[in-house]
């Protein structure tokens, strides 16, 4: 009597051929022939995106409105002394809950033209990807601003705290639940002379201004005698945590 037995090298091969099956199936499946970048279920998805945000949007405000209310009322029943609330109101101002006036730096990124060229002789005609901002890109900008000494900043129309994550998805940034296309505004309150030598000594920064000059991506650095920073209005409550390795 022979007992039959698969081979492991056979058995690798056939599933190896089974999920390529299965894959081109998911591929067809998906596709069905049409182009994805104008399949309609990408359009519903970045319309239901636009949708999110703006709803976001007027919850911010309602939240902002109601805020305001309770902290009225919290202050008038608190019985705090006025040193108290002076150090309570030094300390919002410190978490950036709390408008911030001062001069300010803007700093304006954005996407070159899609039929872009280089612009100097010897450099490699650019791919997709040299021609968009990413996220890397408003990083450097925002860390170089905060290690200037800046008092505060808010990008687009949105103050950052410490919390706060600027994310990009594609060539669009999503920041604290909105969705936002480029040109990106970072503006920061603080000394104007020590934020621009901030931005001209930051490495990833110097990076960026190099595609600038080689494919005309989007920069401009404008100076203002007096900017309000709005407070924050977001959620405070940490949602992650991990511990701290020396």
């Amino acid at each position: 009597m022979r007992i039959s037995r698969f081979r492991p090298v056979r058995l690798a091969t056939g599933g190896v051929f089974a999920l390529a099956g299965f894959l081109f199936w998911v591929s067809f499946n998906t596709a069905q022939g049409t182009d994805l970048r104008s399949d309609d279920s990408m359009l519903r998805l970045s319309d239901l995106i636009q949708e999110r945000s703006h709803g976001n949007q007027e919850l911010e405000s309602s939240v902002t409105r109601l805020r305001g209310e309770v902290e009225d009322l919290a202050r008038r029943d608190s019985g705090d002394t006025e040193a108290e609330k002076r150090a309570f109101e030094e300390l919002a101002r410190t978490a950036g809950t709390r408008p911030l006036t001062g001069s300010a730096l803007t700093v304006t990124l954005d996407d070159a033209p899609p039929d872009a060229t280089a612009r100097m002789p010897g450099l490699p005609e650019p791919q997709p990807n040299d021609l968009v901002v990413h996220q890397q890109d408003l990083q450097a900008v925002v860390n170089a601003l905060w290690a200037g000494g800046a008092r505060g900043i808010k990008v687009m129309d949105q103050r950052l705290i410490s919390t706060s994550a600027v994310r990009c998805v594609g060539n669009t940034l999503i920041l604290q639940g909105r969705l936002y296309s480029p040109p990106y505004t970072i503006t920061a309150v603080g000394d104007t002379g020590e934020l621009r030598e901030a931005l001209d000594a930051a490495p990833a920064v110097r990076n960026y201004r190099e595609y600038v000059d080689a494919y005309g991506l989007g920069w401009s650095v404008d100076e203002h005698d007096r900017v309000t920073l709005p407070g924050y209005t977001g959620s405070v409550d940490l949602r992650h945590s991990g511990p701290v390795e020396d």
